[in-house]
This record gives C-alpha cells, sequence and structure tokens, in this order.
C-alpha cells in the first residue's frame, strides 16, 4: 500500500535529517550501498540504529534522538566502533591498475593506469573500500586518530565535505555512463595533435579524417587478467629485488 502523501513527506524529512546525522563515510558496512540508502531504511523502520561503527555509541545516541528508538549496542555484525583510518598506498608495489581509484566513494585516490596511485588525505574518510580491490594488497589503513573513536574522531565539516565528494563521485560515475566508448577514446593521432584539450573532449573529425580503418578494440576481460597477473609478478621481483 502506498503510503499517504502527507506521511510520505515525513518520511523523507527524516531520512534527510538522519543523513545529515550520519558520519558520511559511505563505507557501506551497514549493509546499505551509502549513507543516505541507510538514513532512508531507518526512516522507513526497516533498519535498526544501530548499524554504523564509524559513528559509533555517539552516532547511535544521536539517531535513537532523531527517532525515538531506544538506544542499542552496535551491532557487531557490522564492525566495532574505532579510531579513523587513513589508506596508504605502498608506492613500491603499487602496479597501477586503477581499481581502487574506481572503488573510492569520495574520489580520494589520485592516479593513472600503470602509474603509481598516491592517496589525498583530506578526502579519505577510511572507509576501506579500496583494500579488497587491490589486487597486490599494497594498501593498508594506519590509524589517524589515536585513541579518539567515533564521532570523537571525526567531525560535521568533514561529514558534509565527505558528502559533497560522494555526490560529485556519483554525478561522474553518471557522465561517464552515459559517454559511448569512442568518446572515451578518441583517436591517437587526434589526441597527439591536441594535447591540450579537456579529458573526455572529442574535436570534431575534418572532412577527410585521419587513416584508422580499424578501431582498437577494448581490452578483454582476459587481456585485464594477464595484464595484472604481469604486473603481479613485477611487483613480486621489485620486492624479492629489495629484501635482497
Amino acid at each position: 500500500m502506498t503510503a499517504p502523501p502527507a506521511a510520505a513527506a515525513a518520511t523523507r524529512a527524516l531520512a534527510a535529517r538522519i543523513d545529515a546525522a550520519l558520519p558520511q563515510t559511505q563505507c557501506t558496512r551497514c549493509g546499505y550501498p551509502d549513507c543516505a540508502a541507510y538514513a532512508d531504511a531507518i526512516a522507513g523502520e526497516t533498519a535498526d540504529i544501530n548499524r554504523c561503527p564509524p559513528g559509533g555509541a555517539e552516532g547511535v545516541a544521536r539517531l535513537a534522538v532523531l527517532t525515538g528508538r531506544d538506544p542499542l549496542p552496535l551491532d557487531p555484525q557490522c564492525g566495532a566502533e574505532g579510531p579513523r583510518g587513513l589508506a596508504v598506498i605502498d608506492e613500491l608495489a603499487c602496479i597501477g591498475c586503477t581499481l581502487c581509484i574506481k572503488a573510492c566513494p569520495t574520489d580520494a585516490i589520485l592516479g593513472t593506469h600503470k602509474r603509481m596511485h598516491t592517496v589525498i588525505e583530506a578526502h579519505c574518510t577510511g572507509c576501506e573500500l579500496c583494500i579488497p580491490v587491490c589486487p597486490v594488497d599494497c594498501i593498508a589503513m594506519e590509524n589517524a586518530t589515536g585513541d579518539a573513536t567515533g564521532w570523537a574522531a571525526w567531525s560535521a565539516p568533514q561529514a558534509g565535505h565527505a558528502r559533497q565528494r560522494y555526490q560529485a563521485h556519483r554525478l561522474r560515475k553518471a557522465s561517464d555512463g552515459k559517454r559511448s566508448p569512442a568518446a572515451c577514446a578518441p583517436e591517437p593521432a587526434l589526441a597527439a595533435a591536441a594535447p591540450a584539450l579537456r579529458p573526455g573532449h572529442v574535436p570534431v573529425q575534418e572532412a577527410t579524417p585521419i587513416a584508422s580503418p580499424v578501431p582498437s578494440a577494448q581490452p578483454s576481460a582476459e587481456d585485464r587478467r594477464a595484464a595484472i597477473a604481469a604486473a603481479m609478478a613485477r611487483a613480486r621481483e621489485r620486492r624479492g629485488g629489495g629484501q635482497q
């Protein structure tokens, strides 16, 4: 049954207040794809208020006040309250696969294909989503807040910044998804002739295009796996050489 308009509006307003009270790490440890989805579930009374480890016990207390529910201990299945982490990439081991860049919800990792990546500390929320996707285990989390945990290790301005970064990340992904492969990969000759073009910009071809009989095919999944395996082997060789 569809909720009456007034009730639906009240639920949306509550969800917005709940979302504003969450730390916006976008870690998904609550079991939802992002903080906003978790807020919607709480407002719709389909999720408990104790599923956000980054917010900790104080976060649960804040949600209890907003929802009128009783405070609960953090759900251990979602993780434990702890210091805020900061992702750090081992430069010698990084193979430049870009998988961590794609996984980061706040675009806090800078790098390009086959080039070493680095973390922009001010944008990292400590979500840890970059760790499981790294094929060479070159990302670690460092304690960024000492003994401070939960909201004592995070602030409202940081949460607001993280929300803005995540919203921009979602817009960029949506925009990238609408582009055709041809638009995302201009001809090499054209790119070399106009290196100052903005990323993603597609120049208008002349009436007589540069000869390019067969566009280069996108690498297959098997090709990508082989490239990553080769890069991993090179990384192991570098590590072995450094230990001798």
